[in-house]
């Protein structure tokens, strides 16, 4: 142990550590050496895997609604109106489905930016994937998990 204790002894003072004079108010590097190789927020939600996994869409769905309790003031009326607008986009003929979506998820980040529902995020991101892929499935999975959050948010 005096080894420790001597080494630590002739290092020279950090610069700009935590409690030097030259931090200057400044928390990002802290910050910065904490999140490193942790993702922001929850992890998105995987589009093949939903198409796939019922228990998996079942899942992501409990989480959002436990993160909605805990983060946001989200109304159930807001999330009825956001899941009647998903069905008539599925419901959409082919031609105008994409369309659709990508018009969905204008809808849907101004809902969040508007209401603070931050926790919907990952929705945005996932309904990115879905319409990029442009596959009935994909829009169909994306109504049931919606559908599953409307329900477990009751």
């Amino acid at each position: 142990m005096p080894e420790q204790e001597q080494r630590r002894e002739n290092r020279p003072p950090r610069e700009g550590g935590r409690g030097g004079p030259d931090r200057g108010g400044r928390r990002d590097d802290r910050r910065d050496d904490r999140d490193r190789g942790r993702p922001e927020g929850p992890p998105e939600i995987e589009l093949e895997k939903l198409m796939a996994d019922s228990l998996y869409l079942d899942n992501q769905a409990h989480g959002i609604v436990s993160r909605m309790r805990d983060m946001d003031s989200g109304t159930k009326s807001q999330l009825r109106r956001l899941y009647s607008a998903v069905r008539r986009a599925v419901r959409a003929p082919d031609s105008e489905r994409q369309h659709e979506f990508v018009m969905l998820r204008a809808r849907l980040a101004y809902t969040i930016a508007r209401h603070g529902l931050r926790s919907l995020d990952q929705l945005e991101k996932l309904l990115l994937q879905v319409t990029r892929k442009n596959d009935i499935r994909g829009y169909e999975r994306f109504r049931d998990l919606f559908e599953a959050i409307v329900a477990y948010n009751e």
